[in-house]
């Protein structure tokens, strides 16, 4: 459609100035109507992206988890000192189990972080052990506004961030979108002996945690 207008336009032969006025203002209304559609397809792009991003970062938590239990016989998330203790600042509500614990996490908390202004103070940060650290600042790994200021609430663990850097090849990853970067917590395991649950990690990024997140529980 567009070809055959520029085709109207680049011809002159019996084009009045009526008619080039018509054909400008079908090629401006299709302009706008496209723009938004171009603006979905990248967004569409940058969660896909993130989603692929939290992957690779499950994916170490599971190394880790499962080195845990081969060498010191339960399994744990990078940041945690043993398997029944959190990372960041949900922990287990009175007489929960991890199961219901996640749950409730999910239902009736996580829903209502749908931004990066949201209060995201349960969740540190993947990749940064601090707000000065080199490597993130320069790698991106936190949420700055244009300032250069933080802009979130979200907090820090130190052995947490070095464990998931050093088997990341001692490098981070940056979100793909300008507010984001990635997060997360730790529910701890509950129970002992054979009636014993895993603890529960949840990554997200700080861009939208209500959309952008994945849970691995072993």
């Amino acid at each position: 459609m567009f070809i055959n207008l520029i085709k109207k336009i680049k011809s002159n032969k019996g084009n009045s100035l009526a008619e080039f006025a018509v054909t400008t203002a079908m090629m401006a209304t299709l302009a706008t109507t496209a723009a938004p559609k171009f603006g979905n397809v990248g967004s569409g792009a940058k969660e896909k992206k993130t989603m692929n991003n939290i992957d690779k970062i499950l994916t170490v938590a599971n190394n880790f988890y499962n080195q845990a239990v081969s060498e010191e016989g339960r399994g744990r998330f990078p940041g945690q000192s043993k398997y029944d203790a959190p990372v960041g600042g949900y922990g287990l509500p009175d007489n929960s189990t991890t199961d219901e614990a996640l749950e409730v996490y999910l239902e009736d908390i996580l829903n209502n972080i749908d931004a990066y202004t949201s209060d995201n103070s349960d969740f540190v940060y993947v990749f940064s052990p601090s707000v000065d650290d080199e490597d993130a600042v320069q790698g991106g790994w936190m949420s700055f506004d244009n300032d250069g200021s933080h802009q979130v609430q979200v907090g820090f663990d130190v052995d947490g961030a070095a464990a998931f850097k050093e088997n990341m090849g001692n490098q981070g990853i940056k979100s793909p979108f300008q507010d984001g970067a990635y997060i997360y917590l730790v529910i701890p395991g509950s129970g002992s002996g054979s009636d014993a649950l895993a603890p529960a990690i949840l990554v997200a990024d700080a861009e939208n945690p209500a959309e952008l997140h994945k849970v691995l529980t072993p």
